[in-house]
């Protein structure tokens, strides 16, 4: 009976071992693949993070060329007004243009959009156009209270 329990505890002890041996290989295994997973992920997200640093410098740029050219604009050449007849507003139109009134009437208002290269009318601007291209312009007088 002793021999029978020695080949039973034997073979106990290669299916523990194979048993362990498989767990091991296991953890092993989802170990290199995590580092692998995670090593990937980094290098994506390197690239990713110089493509997205990239285009946000050159969208600053834009915006940083865009904002100097509209203050500048009343001081370049074909600028539809006289740089001391306009007021800056900024939003949603760049400039409004008193002509006139160095002379000493005003002779008509001229609202001004500052646009660089590309950039096109916002749905705002373009809504504002039509305002006034169809007269939807008036002009109120407001009394402080006293």
């Amino acid at each position: 009976m002793t021999g029978g329990l020695n080949v039973g505890m034997s073979e106990a002890f290669v299916l523990a071992a194979a048993i362990a041996a498989v767990v091991f290989a296991l953890v092993v295994g989802i170990r290199i693949g995590l580092w692998v997973g995670r090593a990937s992920a980094e290098r994506r997200l390197a690239a990713r993070l110089g493509r997205e640093r990239s285009d946000a410098v050159r969208r600053s740029r834009a915006v940083l060329g865009g904002q100097l050219s509209e203050q500048l604009a009343p001081y370049l050449p074909g600028f539809p007004g006289d740089p001391t007849e306009v007021r800056f507003v900024g939003k949603p139109v760049d400039f409004v243009s008193f002509a006139g009134t160095s002379e000493g009437s005003v002779r008509e208002v001229v609202f001004i959009e500052v646009k660089s290269g590309d950039a096109a009318l916002t749905a705002v601007e373009r809504s504002l156009r039509k305002a006034i291209e169809e007269g939807r312009v008036r002009y109120v007088e407001y009394r402080v209270p006293r």
